[in-house]
Formats: structure tokens, C-alpha cells, sequence
């Protein structure tokens, strides 16, 4: 084509300069599509013609390919040519469609689209432009330069006309227009028939603005059944993409979506600064009016966003989320026309959704159901700040409490009470029979609230309802609207609803902007602090920042004590006074506590920090806040098939993975079974099979009871889902590198060949072949031990005892919680906030566990555990277990989960515990990051192995080779002491956090001076001062003893001289005499043995 001569037969003379030709140059076209195209739309059109031959044989199409293929690309590539940008009104800021685009000395002018937006294609050139908007003056932009490339951005600002004038005049502005290039002076041109100042007749007079254009109002009102509803919102979610989100937070019990629409600029993630809104209707399914209200906000917010002031300003500020539907079951089988019945109202298992939520004051003993599930869940993902649940069968707005711990209709006082009552006025005030206080006289002749709002208990007493568990769970301040005396009206009635409503429905979402917001940082590196406390003096109800260190606390106008306060940092405490209309920007900034124990900076080596670990704390904080693990999870489906897989099965499996991804599998036996089955472990690593020792190594294990395989296959799954991801997932690639994984999928595969699947309670295959229950056979001491233990034991106390391990995690069925040590009777348990606390890790990523609702019908365990959490030996007491061993004999914290109600669950079930598991058992391969490591070094630099590590004065650990050690810790301020022999005690005190990489410390040890806490000098100088009197004494004795001793001698040689000329008397003489005789003959009163030896000779 570029060389301009086709040859095409029957033409073989015409040319074309470059390939190109003017249409009508070539021949006429009258009615032609590229005319058509750049005469009455924005786009520029050309026509190519490719060929020749207009439908060429099939085996030429490849050669066809070959010569367009540049062309289409590059041609696709000059869309980005030339001047792009917005168009806004200046006083809201709202997009300006229609307006003209005009380029002086090109007679071509385009139109901005829906939301302001403009394309002009452009050569390389200077050129000044111009738009135009009637009502607003013009705006010129002169002597853009437009390069090759990219196209230059440049924004227009546009203001009101004054009045209209025959003249037209030119005004120089500097403010009018945005740029992404340099600042570039700007002239602003009015179009013909307007001008910017009053006419001499009306200088005096002020200007006089064009009128304020009337929002669109809904134009269609009825009920929207469930499909009717879907086809609403998906409409809605097309037709405006760039201001609606459209999700779903879970299914009704019938299946059904619970659908929400998210309105915002940015409507499908959290902005930094914008509050979370949220409205929710139909929770009793014959309650209607909310349900059709709330469609009707969605239209209305679409339809005047960029033309209506008020709708622009509130969606360019506030993440609006409208659920119009909690209880689409109900809903289909209510009816119309009801004023006060029942049909409909719970969902299909017949359960109040309204009863069904945690309560403060009491205990709900209903199971749990899918949809409030769904929304606490929901609630838990978003930092919602303001919150209204739309209801039916009165005319009040009603806040908490609903209940208190008596349970009768009086007065139940929130914290926050007059906030509520201010933001529940804002709703009523503007409803013009709400506010009277008399809803339904003709229903309830009695019934009177003044202003028309109430307290929730005062107007009677509802437990486990959704705004309670709002106020106490979560940073949401939630009240309860009753729309309308009838429960589910005539349609014919709806347009009523919404014109009495409409303006009440904006003026609450109003009120999200209201109190003190702003942001809480780190002094050091001005990042954002997540789940920091923000409390305000004498209002006992705290909030917590959002994952980027932004909060928003609602109060009335006036003047607070505001304190933000976070482990590891110094609380900060402020005053903050709260406008009339508004709030209050406070910002904290917090500095880190110092880590040693007397406040001062660190002093000596500090752990250097090369570009793999920096690369690893990112991503552990990444994966630790907000959506990231989330996003992990959603971002790394794999393709399974769930079955359960028997003995062989299950070695294949492992076999397979070694043979598929040999760089990061090695797989080892532990020992055999007592039918001689294999007990498998399966490493994954960088470098498997090698000891990496500043790694921490995290031990996954299920299947001790072979009736429970739910956990081995679930653990099976999971290694295949780190093996096919690794590589291709950076963040899971990252985490195998480093990360020592050690998978034990199946401890007693003896007892699971005898288990049968569907058995939900029976205990067939829980022990092994010896019929012994393995998890009450771990015994450290010999003296505990009754009989020889089992081999399944065995294999696996010789793993637990290599200690190396810095967390376990057991796999097992039978209920629907996360236990922690111990499961023997112990009175206290060291360090019981830190395992509390992992296990509440695993249950607050599981969508069910965390709500605490385990209970188990076919097997009788307890429901409504807090969190989702307890001590083992509050569930089932008991001697000699894994977990135990663990932590006695293997000083390694094990947390068991409990995966389900049901041991051996069909197999149809797997892939949805697969789904609540997956991002559970990854956040456990990020929790091993956490807390604290280090080394422990003498000096010199020589590495100390053994030295014990003692956590907050109770609970050891020990360095390993090369001196590491690795200890998880709750979130919190934490005292660490390092002890070993030969060395000085070393004292630190650590800062945990929830979110970041475990602190690297290093201690260095220098030699113990002192004996007996005394300085080694002042006790060398005192024992040799001692010693020398020892010496001096000791020769005194020997001195006077040797002269005593000579003495004696001289007396007996005396006596034996004398011995023949007494002999004869001796012998006559008793022996009270004979004494009387030496002692007169001898003076010396001491008894030598000399004495005694001749004594008893004679």
C-alpha cells in the first residue's frame, strides 16, 4: 500500500502518493459513512482498502494477515494523538457534558461526552483551544504545544454567566483551568449573547444567576421482584460504570444474591479520607418499602451525578453502599397489600434476621443464619461510619439500644445516645409526617414519639438485632428507620413514599460528615497506622482506623478530648472542636516506643535489613491489612476436583507433587503405621530439605483421627495450591521462599480405611488400629506412660521433638472452632494472650468460625463461643495430646481447627470448605512472620546455641544453630529476657505488631563478671584477704599444738621411767585411785589419746 501503485487488474495505471487519497479526489460518494462519522459525531473516520480482490480465496487470508497486522496496531496507537481531558463546573465540580471543543483555524468542533471527557486528535503543533458550555463563560486555553506521542492533558473550569448581553467581551484568568503540564495563562473568551458583568442599567443590582436545573426524579415506581430487581441493578451498573459497583456479600438460603450497589467516583475500592456509608432494606421480607426506596436512590443518584450539586458533592465524597434486599426469600412469598401480617417476614429457614445477630446482653440460642453470616461478615471487611436499616410498620426512626440485661421495655442508653438522637432527628426532621410523632393512629391510636424518634428498648425490647451488633462490633453507628404504618403497600402507593422520603434519605447520608475524621501516621516514615484506637474522654465506645491509618469518629458540635492510642507507640491526646455544620480534621502522628528497658534508643549492632527482607515485610503488611489477603485468595483460584482419596491414593498424590515441582518439594517418611502404612511429610521450600535457620518453619498436620479426613484433604489442596502457584503468584512465591512448610496430611491412615464418608457422628476409624485414640497418646515423661506408645505416636514425637518448628497447626472435624493449648486440666496457662490470639487469627479469616456460632446439632457441642475461640480443655479435657506434646517437649505453640459439624461430610461439600479454609491456612504462612526473631551473640560475634529466650518472664525458648531464635507474640509491648551460661543477663523490651513482619533484634552477650551479684573484683580481693587470715590462723593453731603436743610427750617418757617402782601399788589399787595417782603426778588436766591409750592398758 505505502508505495502508492496497487496494479490491481483493470486499474492497472492508478496511483496514490504514499497509499493515501482524498475520498472525493478519488470518486464521489454521496451518503458515505466516514462523512457521516466526522460531520455529526466526535470521531474521525477514514476507509481502507485492502486488497485488490474483494473476496479472496481462504488460502490467501494468512498473506492478507501478514500485511495488515503492523498497520491495524499502529493505527489503533493514534487514538492517543494530540488534547485530552475534563470539562467541571467550578462551583461543584461537576461534570459538564456537551460542551465544545473548538480549535482556532480548524472549523471542526467536538462535544464532551456523559462525564466531561474530550479527545482531539492533533498533529504536532501549537494550537489554542477553546470550550464552550452555554451558561458558562468560555474558557480559551492558548499556545498548547502538542507533541508526538501521548496526548497533552489539559482541563477546563467553567463558571456561570452573569446575564445576557449583546456583546462579546474577553476576560483574563490565571484559576480557571487545570493543567497537567506548566501553569499556562489562560484567556477566557464569552460566547456571543453573554457577558460577565451587569448591564449599565442594573450595575447596582447584583448578578443574577441562572437558575438551579431541578434533579431528575424516578419516573417508573413499583415492586421489583427478585429477577426484576437483579435485571434493576445490572441495568444501572452498565449504564454507569464509572460511579456504580455492583456485588454481592453472600446468598439468601435459597440462593438468591444479597445484591450491593457501591455509588461513588470511586465506587469498588476504599478511598483514603472518604467515609463508608451504608443503607439495608427488606431484612423482614414483607417489609417492602425500603426495598423499592432504595432502587429508587440508586436512579436518582445515577441520573444526577454531574448536573445535580447536591448528588455530585455527596458521591465525590462518600462510598454510598445500597443493599435493597437482605431477605430476598421472604420477600417472594409476602404479599401485597398486607398491613401488619407475618408472611414473608423471616427467611426460609423461618428465622427473624432481626433476632439473629450476637447480643451484648444475652444469648441466642438460633443457629446462625446465611444472610446475617453474610453481612457480618460484610461489615467486618469495610470501615462503615453511618448506617441505616430500613423497616416497615411504623413512623420513627429508632436507636439504640434495643435491649438491656433485664429484657424489659425501658430506656437503654448507648454511649453515644445523643449523637444518635441528633443523626436520627436529621432523618425524621426532614420527613413531613415523621417528625409529628404520631405514625399510625388508625393502628396504634396510643403510640406517640417525640420528634418522631425513639429509643430502641424504650419502644420495646428486641435481642440480637442487626443496629446493636452494628454499635458494639464495629466502628458503625447504625439506627433502624420505620418507613410507613403498612408493611407491604400498593404500588400505586410508592411515589407517595419516595416524595415523602427522598429528602430524608439524603440528609441522613449527610451525616457521615459529620464530627472528627483524619488520618493517624507513623512520625518516622509518615505511613499509615491501621487499627489504631481513637477514644474521646467520658464516651466509653471506641473506634479504630482503617487499614491506611484514616477514621472517622461521629460527634456533636463542641469541644472533645481525643486520644489516638496503638501498641508500640506513644498515645497522643488532643482537643478537638466540632463545627455546627461539619467536622473536624484531626490528624495524629505517633512516634514508636523506645525498645529497650529504660526508654532510651538502642544501643550496639543493629540487624541491617538487605532488599529480600524489606521485600518480605511489604508483603507480610500488604497481605496483613485491609483486602490484601483477600485479593491473594480471589487472585489464585486453581482448577481441583474434590474426592476423598484413600491410603494409595493419598502417596500418589504426594509422589506426584515431588515428581512435578522438584526445586520446592522433598518428601520424607516419618515411620509406618501399625498395619505398615507410611506416615508422609511433605517440605515445601526454596531449597527443601536443607536447614535454613533463620527461616521460620510452620507444621501443618491433620487426619489423627482417621474419621475426620476432611483436614487431610483439605491439606493435600493446599499443597498443590503453593506448588502450582509458586513461580507465577509473586506473593506466594515469596512465602515459599521464605518459608520452611512442613505438610503431615494424614497421622493415622489406618483408622481412616475403616471411616465411611457421610458419617456426620460416628467414631469408626477415630483410633488406629490398636484401637487407641493417638491424640490421648503423646507422653513426654516416662513416669505418664502406661504402655509402650504407638508408632503413629512415635513418628510424630520424633518430628515434634526436632524443634525447630515456630508454629502447628492441626487439622480436625466434629465442630466449628480454633482451640488453643491446653487440653490437659491446668489451672493458668503461660503465655495464654498469644495463643488465644493465633488462634483467633485462623478463625477471623474463616467466614463462618469467627461469628462463635459451633454449634453442632448432631453432636452436641456447645455454640456461642466468643470469636470463635476457646481453650481445649474447655471443649473435651483431656490427657496426653499432640497439642500438648507440642508445646512442653517441642516448645512450639499448636492451635487445632476444627473444621465442621460433621466428620466425614460428603464429598460435594469439600469444595466449600476448601473455599472457607483457603485464606485461613494462608494466613497462618503469614502469622509465622510475625513476632519476634533474632539473634544471640557473644562479643566476638561467635553464635550461642542453647541460650533460652524468656518471653515476659514465663514462657523459654531456645536459639538454634547459628544462634536464631523465632518467637510468636500477640500484638502488644513485650519484656524478652536472654540467659546463658557463662554470660550476663540481656533484658529488651519488643513492640508486636498485627500487621508487620516480626521484629529482628540482635543480643550480644558479654561474660559474666560477677559472682553472686557482686562485681568479680571486690569478690577476688575479698576471698584472698579471707584466705590469707585462713593462713595466718591455720599457723597459729599448728604453733600452739605442736608446743601442747611436746608436753604430752615429755610426761609419758617420765611415766614409763617410773613405770617398774609403782607397778606392785598399781596393781593393788582401784581404778579411781590409780587416777587420783596421775593426777597428782601429772598436773596436766588434758586427756591426750596418750592418756586414754594407757588407761586402757592398765
Amino acid at each position: 500500500m505505502k508505495t502508492g501503485q496497487p496494479n490491481c487488474p483493470g486499474a492497472k495505471d492508478e496511483t496514490f502518493k504514499d497509499g493515501i487519497t482524498n475520498g472525493a479526489q478519488w470518486y464521489d460518494v454521496p451518503g458515505g459513512m466516514q462523512d457521516y462519522n466526522y460531520l455529526h459525531g466526535n470521531c474521525l473516520e477514514i476507509t481502507m482498502e485492502l486488497s485488490c480482490c474483494k473476496y479472496p480465496p481462504a488460502s490467501e487470508l494468512h498473506k492478507e494477515w501478514d500485511l495488515n497486522r503492523e498497520s491495524l496496531l499502529a493505527y489503533i496507537e493514534k487514538v492517543h494523538i494530540g488534547v485530552r481531558g475534563y470539562v467541571k463546573e467550578a462551583i461543584s465540580g461537576a461534570a459538564l457534558a456537551n460542551a465544545s471543543i473548538m480549535v482556532a483555524g480548524i472549523r471542526h468542533n467536538l462535544t464532551t461526552g456523559t462525564h466531561g471527557e474530550y479527545y482531539r486528535l492533533l498533529v504536532p503543533g501549537t494550537y489554542n483551544i477553546t470550550a464552550v458550555v452555554p451558561g458558562y463563560k468560555s474558557v480559551t486555553i492558548n499556545s498548547v504545544q502538542v507533541l508526538e506521542g501521548k496526548a497533552v492533558e489539559h482541563n477546563f473550569t467553567m463558571s456561570p454567566v452573569v446575564s445576557e448581553g449583546a456583546d462579546s467581551t474577553t476576560v483574563r484568568t490565571e484559576s480557571m483551568t487545570s493543567t497537567s503540564g506548566p501553569s499556562i495563562p489562560t484567556t477566557t473568551t464569552n460566547s456571543p449573547n453573554s457577558t460577565v458583568v451587569p448591564s449599565e442599567e442594573n450595575k447596582s443590582s447584583p448578578p443574577i444567576l441562572p437558575p438551579e436545573p431541578q434533579p431528575i426524579q424516578p419516573q417508573e415506581f413499583r415492586h421489583h421482584t427478585y429477577v426484576d430487581m437483579e435485571l434493576f441493578l445490572r441495568k444501572y451498573s452498565s449504564e454507569f460504570p464509572s460511579i456504580v459497583h455492583l456485588y454481592s456479600v453472600g446468598r439468601s438460603v435459597d440462593g438468591h444474591e444479597l445484591y450491593v450497589m457501591a455509588i461513588s467516583d470511586n465506587p469498588a475500592v476504599h478511598e483514603h479520607g472518604e467515609p463508608e456509608f451504608k443503607y439495608i432494606g427488606n431484612m423482614h421480607g414483607n417489609e417492602v418499602v425500603g426495598r423499592e426506596l432504595l432502587l429508587n436512590l440508586i436512579e436518582y443518584l445515577c441520573r444526577n451525578y454531574g448536573t445535580d450539586t447536591e448528588v455530585t458533592k455527596l458521591v465525590n465524597s462518600t462510598r454510598i453502599h445500597i443493599m435493597p434486599s437482605m431477605n430476598p426469600d421472604g420477600y417472594e412469598i409476602g404479599t401485597e397489600g398486607d398491613v401488619k401480617g407475618y408472611k414473608g417476614r423471616n427467611n426460609s429457614n423461618n428465622f427473624d434476621l432481626n433476632r439473629n445477630f450476637p447480643d451484648q446482653f444475652a444469648t441466642i440460642t438460633d443457629p446462625r443464619q446465611p444472610e446475617t453470616i453474610a453481612v457480618m461478615n460484610w461489615l467486618k471487611s469495610i470501615p462503615f461510619v453511618l448506617s441505616a436499616n430500613l423497616h416497615g410498620g411504623s413512623l420513627v426512626v429508632n436507636y439504640p439500644y434495643d435491649d438491656d440485661k433485664k429484657g424489659i421495655s425501658q430506656y437503654s442508653q448507648s454511649p453515644d445516645d445523643q449523637v444518635f438522637q441528633r443523626v436520627s432527628r436529621a432523618y425524621s426532621q426532614e420527613n413531613p409526617l415523621m417528625h409529628n410523632g404520631h405514625p399510625c393512629e388508625d393502628l396504634y391510636p396510643g403510640e406517640y414519639f417525640e420528634d418522631g424518634i425513639t429509643n430502641g428498648a424504650q419502644w420495646y425490647n428486641v435481642r440480637g438485632s442487626m443496629q446493636d451488633w452494628n454499635y458494639v462490633n464495629t466502628n458503625c453507628f447504625e439506627v433502624t428507620i420505620e418507613l410507613g404504618c403498612v408493611k407491604y403497600p400498593m404500588a400505586k402507593e410508592l411515589p407517595k413514599y419516595w416524595e415523602q422520603n427522598r429528602r430524608a434519605l439524603l440528609q441522613f447520608i449527610k451525616q457521615v460528615h459529620t464530627g472528627v475524621k483524619g488520618t493517624v501516621s507513623d512520625s518516622r516514615d509518615g505511613t499509615g497506622i491501621p487499627n489504631v484506637t481513637i477514644s474521646v474522654d467520658e464516651i466509653d465506645h471506641n473506634i479504630t482506623t482503617a487499614h491506611t491509618g484514616d477514621y472517622w469518629r461521629l460527634l456533636n458540635p463542641g469541644t472533645y478530648s481525643v486520644t489516638a492510642s496503638a501498641h508500640g507507640y506513644k498515645s497522643v491526646k488532643t482537643y478537638a472542636t466540632v463545627p455546627k455544620d461539619g467536622v473536624e480534621v484531626v490528624d495524629f502522628r505517633l512516634t514508636r516506643v523506645h525498645s529497650d528497658s529504660n526508654g532510651q534508643p538502642l544501643k550496639g549492632p543493629q540487624p541491617t535489613q538487605n532488599p529480600s527482607e524489606k521485600e518480605l515485610q511489604s508483603l507480610i503488611k500488604d497481605l496483613s491489612l485491609g483486602q490484601g489477603l483477600e485479593q491473594l485468595v480471589s487472585s489464585t483460584d486453581t482448577e481441583n476436583n474434590f474426592r476423598y482419596r484413600g491410603y494409595k491414593e493419598l502417596a500418589g498424590v504426594l509422589r506426584g507433587l515431588t515428581l512435578n515441582f522438584p526445586k520446592i518439594t522433598s518428601l520424607r517418611s516419618l515411620g509406618q503405621s501399625v498395619e505398615f502404612r507410611t506416615i508422609w511429610a511433605l517440605e515445601i521450600s526454596n531449597k527443601p530439605g536443607e536447614a535454613e535457620l533463620s527461616e521460620p518453619k510452620i507444621r501443618f498436620v491433620a487426619g489423627i483421627h482417621g474419621n475426620a479426613p476432611v483436614g487431610t484433604e483439605l491439606l493435600l489442596e493446599f499443597a498443590a495450591f503453593l506448588c502450582i502457584n509458586y513461580g507465577k503468584n509473586p506473593a506466594i512465591t515469596k512465602l515459599i521462599n521464605e518459608t520452611r512448610i512442613v505438610i503431615v496430611p494424614s497421622v493415622n491412615p489406618d483408622g481412616r480405611e475403616l471411616a465411611v464418608e457421610k458419617e456426620c457422628t460416628s467414631t469408626q476409624g477415630l483410633s488406629n488400629a490398636h484401637g487407641k485414640d493417638l491424640d490421648t497418646d503423646f507422653f513426654g515423661n516416662a513416669s505418664q506412660r502406661v504402655v509402650e506408645s504407638q508408632p503413629e505416636t512415635r513418628a510424630m514425637m520424633d518430628l515434634i521433638l526436632e524443634k525447630s518448628y515456630t508454629l502447628s497447626v492441626a487439622l480436625d472435624g466434629g465442630s466449628l472452632v480454633a482451640t488453643y493449648p491446653y487440653d490437659k486440666p491446668v489451672q493458668s496457662v503461660e503465655n495464654e494472650g498469644t495463643l488465644k490470639y493465633l488462634a483467633s487469627v485462623y478463625a477471623n479469616n474463616h467466614p463462618k468460625m469467627h461469628l462463635g456460632d459451633a454449634g453442632c446439632s448432631n453432636n452436641g457441642q456447645m455454640s456461642n463461643i466468643p470469636d470463635g475461640v476457646m481453650r481445649a480443655a474447655e471443649r473435651q479435657s483431656h490427657m496426653g495430646s499432640m497439642k500438648d506434646f507440642s508445646m512442653d517437649f517441642g516448645h512450639c505453640p499448636e492451635i487445632t481447627v476444627y473444621t465442621g459439624c460433621c466428620f466425614f461430610p460428603p464429598a460435594e461439600q469439600l469444595a466449600t470448605l476448601w473455599a472457607e479454609n483457603k485464606k485461613a491456612l494462608l494466613s497462618m504462612l503469614v502469622e509465622v512472620h510475625k513476632g519476634v526473631r533474632g539473634v544471640v551473640r557473644d562479643k566476638s560475634g561467635k553464635p550461642i546455641v542453647g541460650a533460652i529466650i524468656v518471653l515476659n518472664g514465663g514462657v523459654r525458648v531456645f536459639t538454634t544453630e547459628g544462634g536464631y531464635f523465632h518467637a510468636l507474640l500477640a500484638p502488644g509491648n513485650h519484656n524478652i529476657e536472654a540467659v546463658a551460661d557463662g554470660y550476663q543477663q540481656q533484658r529488651q523490651e519488643v513492640v508486636v505488631s498485627s500487621y508487620e513482619a516480626a521484629n529482628s533484634i540482635i543480643i550480644v552477650f558479654d561474660m559474666d563478671n560477677s559472682i553472686f551479684g557482686l562485681p568479680r573484683e571486690f569478690v577476688v580481693a575479698s576471698a584472698a584477704a579471707s584466705m590469707t587470715a585462713l593462713v595466718v590462723t591455720a599457723c597459729i593453731i599448728w604453733c600452739v599444738c605442736a608446743a601442747k603436743s611436746n608436753r604430752q610427750k615429755d610426761g609419758f617418757h617420765r611415766l614409763r621411767q617410773h613405770r617398774d617402782d609403782y607397778e606392785d601399788e598399781i596393781r593393788l589399787t582401784s581404778m579411781g585411785s590409780k587416777k587420783s595417782l596421775l593426777a597428782h603426778e601429772f598436773q596436766d588436766e588434758s586427756e591426750s589419746d596418750e592418756e586414754t591409750l594407757y588407761a586402757n592398758k592398765i
